[in-house]
């Protein structure tokens, strides 16, 4: 055989193979379960179907046209608050109203191993890792008309990178970059940031996940950051995990370390107070590649030393066992459960509670809307919506997730553009950032009047127990199981 036909032959091979390769990863494993089923305060946990190559179904952005729109829910109407923004992320509102929008992207990836770098060159073709802009960009209504006409850059390269979480307080602007979270000067009504900075705490930096939201406490003494894993379950290790899944406390009038206040949340993002409870909650993105219906992304709350399980437990009670590292000791004692599933694989980013004076009709008065940022790893594609969830008047989540906005999915299976965060306007409306189509959008019941307040929920303190009623033995024997009966 002649050396140039022994080539073709490698070659058709090689080409053989590669087609095999990539239509493996592109056929995928199907879900068998929707969304809803896999949502809810009580949703379906199913049997894992591990995946050794992530089933990859990528929404490739293809942005609005001029006078399109998602689609509002019955009620509520949608229109364009700013475009023309490069990758916006999170907006956070002031209170006199100007709107901060931050622009910013990934930054160079550490860790995540083969699966880390796939799902890196996915989220290029998804509109994402494509450089960071590296802005905060001031978004003014002066006229009240719902349109942003004015657009200030507030700061821009020098001092951020990739800047997500904002928080302002006492003419101070928080900013959480991917490795630090600094603090600058700023005024009210001011449109440029010219001083330099001041380090409030480091943060591990990049990741696989590398937004780093934060949130004041009501009295502005303490403040939270939010700090996403490096990997899917820890396989480069759990040396590069230290301060990572994790949700941590400063405490602002003292010159001390922060404290790391919850952990096992592989994906933290979204902060937001409880109006009904006074209790911290947040959204949170599950682990990856034990198929497309596992594991539920989710919206807890967040107890003081709470751990959630990751990387060894989800949902309480189900062990990940491809993890190889062994866990903390006892940890099947006091992992907690989730409150409320979102479904597998949703992307939920951005939260915000309703606290009264939004103008978003009568069936958006109590609960909590979160962004769905979309899948990238699931057939068929989930998220890409904004959903609404309604609580109970003890402070509880309730029934499904409720479609806000919607219309980002093309029949095709391309997107529109993928809602990343939500915040409420100065008059009550709700914004949306869209960050692979630059526009942040408005939402709003026309002619709604503002919500009532939320009042906090106060109770007196049960009444202590002085004598025992009957065996104590008696009242808990039937409730225990041995730990091997416990788990799944």
């Amino acid at each position: 055989m002649s050396t140039k036909r022994k080539l073709l032959v490698a070659l058709s091979v090689f080409l053989l193979v590669f087609g095999g390769f990539v239509y493996f990863i592109l056929r995928g494993t199907p879900a068998l379960h929707t969304t809803d089923e896999l949502s809810g305060a009580d949703p379906l946990i199913v049997k894992p179907r591990p995946e050794t190559i992530p089933s990859v179904s990528i929404a490739k952005p293809v942005g609005w046209a001029a006078g399109e729109a998602p689609v509002a829910a019955k009620g509520l109407e949608v229109k364009r608050f700013a475009e023309g923004l490069d990758h916006p992320r999170v907006i956070y509102t002031l209170p006199n109203g100007d709107v901060i929008a931050a622009e910013a992207d990934s930054p160079t990836r550490g860790g995540g191993g083969f699966t880390g770098w796939i799902a890196e060159k996915l989220m290029q073709r998804a509109g994402s890792n494509r450089g960071s802009p590296d802005k905060l960009i001031l978004l003014r209504d002066g006229n009240a008309d719902g349109v942003a006409e004015q657009r200030f850059t507030l700061l821009e390269g020098k001092f951020l990178a990739s800047p997500s979480g904002l928080a302002w307080a006492d003419d101070e602007l928080y900013v959480a970059n991917h490795d630090a979270v600094i603090v600058f000067d700023y005024k009210l009504g001011e449109t440029a940031i010219g001083g330099e900075p001041r380090k409030v705490m480091d943060l591990p930096g990049a990741g696989n996940h590398w937004m780093r939201n934060i949130l004041l406490s009501p009295d502005g003494l303490r403040l939270y950051a939010a700090v996403g894993s490096a990997s899917n379950i820890g396989e480069n290790g759990m040396e590069i995990e230290k301060g990572r899944a994790a949700i941590w406390e400063k405490d602002l009038t003292k010159d001390r370390y922060p404290r790391q206040y919850a952990n096992g949340l592989r994906n933290p993002n979204g902060l937001a107070w409880n109006p009904l409870t006074g209790e911290l909650w947040t959204t949170v993105n599950e682990r990856d590649m034990l198929g497309p219906d596992l594991v539920p992304d989710y919206l807890t709350n967040v107890p003081l030393g709470a751990h959630y399980g990751w990387p060894w437990i989800y949902y309480k009670k189900y062990d990940d066992d491809r993890v190889k590292w062994a866990p903390p000791e006892y940890i099947d004692d006091y992992v907690r459960k989730p409150e409320y599933a979102l479904g597998a694989h949703v992307a939920a980013l951005g939260l915000a509670f309703v606290h009264g004076g939004e103008r978003m009709g009568p069936d958006f008065t109590n609960g909590a809307f979160i962004a769905r940022h979309g899948s990238w790893n699931r057939k068929p594609a989930a998220g890409y919506d904004v959903v609404f969830v309604k609580f109970d008047d003890k402070g509880n989540p309730l029934g499904k997730p409720i479609p806000v906005l919607t219309g980002f999915l093309t029949a095709d299976g391309d997107t529109h553009g993928r809602p990343t965060w939500v915040a409420f306007a100065g008059d009550g409306a709700l914004l949306v950032s869209d960050d692979t189509a630059g526009i942040i959008w408005r939402v709003i019941a026309p002619g709604a009047q503002p919500a009532a307040k939320i009042e906090r929920i106060k109770g007196g303190s049960l009444p202590p127990v002085r004598n025992l009623k009957g065996d104590p033995n008696a009242q808990y024997k039937a409730g225990f199981k041995p730990d091997e009966k416990v788990k799944q």
